[in-house]
């Protein structure tokens, strides 16, 4: 979906990844995969609750998913993305899964009238079961893991000790956020520069 949110807002609501151009990799930013164990960002009810509805207004409408489904996707999603970034084959099952997920709810498309002429939409068949946010999350990661040209911008941060992925619209970006992982790689770098010059001195 085109709408867009900004990493302002995705951090005002207490998390410090997001407003990537695809939901799909804001969810598989919830899980921070360089700590053992992992961190899960929306491990609790009020956290999910929370990064849904933060997400609400990308995603058709409809009931939040329940949180195994939840993960699952993730799960899958993230895996994918993670071998496209290592160079190796994604699992079998994670693509299945997010194939599964994708089709769980048929669209199809429907004209609406408004005031100012005839309009497309798409209509989300959740009578046929699944849940349309997931579907549409589902979704968003076939179309970039099959589109070789923007699949190309895909990153993970640059900060080691950071897991968060991202599609570098701008090809110079490194981090995936400038105020908290670029940042601190700027402090780190200074720090170690100052402390090269005081091993040098005199």
């Amino acid at each position: 979906m085109s709408i867009s949110l900004s990493l302002k807002e995705v951090q005002a609501a207490g998390f410090p990844m997001g407003g990537e151009p695809l939901v799909a990799l804001d969810l598989a930013d919830t899980v921070m995969t360089v700590g053992d164990p992992p961190v899960d960002l929306i491990d609790t009810p009020s956290a999910q609750a929370a990064w849904w509805k933060l997400q609400a207004r990308r995603l058709p409408p409809g009931p939040p998913p329940d949180p195994t489904s939840v993960r699952r996707l993730r799960g899958a999603v993230r895996e994918a993305f993670d071998a496209h970034l290592e160079g190796r084959t994604a699992s079998p099952t994670a693509l299945e899964d997010i194939n599964a997920t994708a089709a769980a709810v048929p669209t199809s498309p429907r004209l609406t009238a408004t005031d100012g002429g005839l309009r497309e939409e798409t209509r989300w068949h959740t009578e046929y079961g699944g849940n349309a946010a997931l579907a549409a999350v589902a979704g968003e990661a076939v179309a970039l893991l099959g589109d070789p040209g923007r699949l190309k911008r895909l990153r993970r941060c640059g900060n080691p000790d950071c897991s968060m992925l991202f599609l570098a619209e701008n090809p110079r970006r490194k981090w995936c956020t400038g105020n908290i992982c670029g940042n601190r790689m700027r402090v780190a770098r200074h720090y170690g520069r100052t402390r090269s010059q005081d091993a040098v001195a005199p």
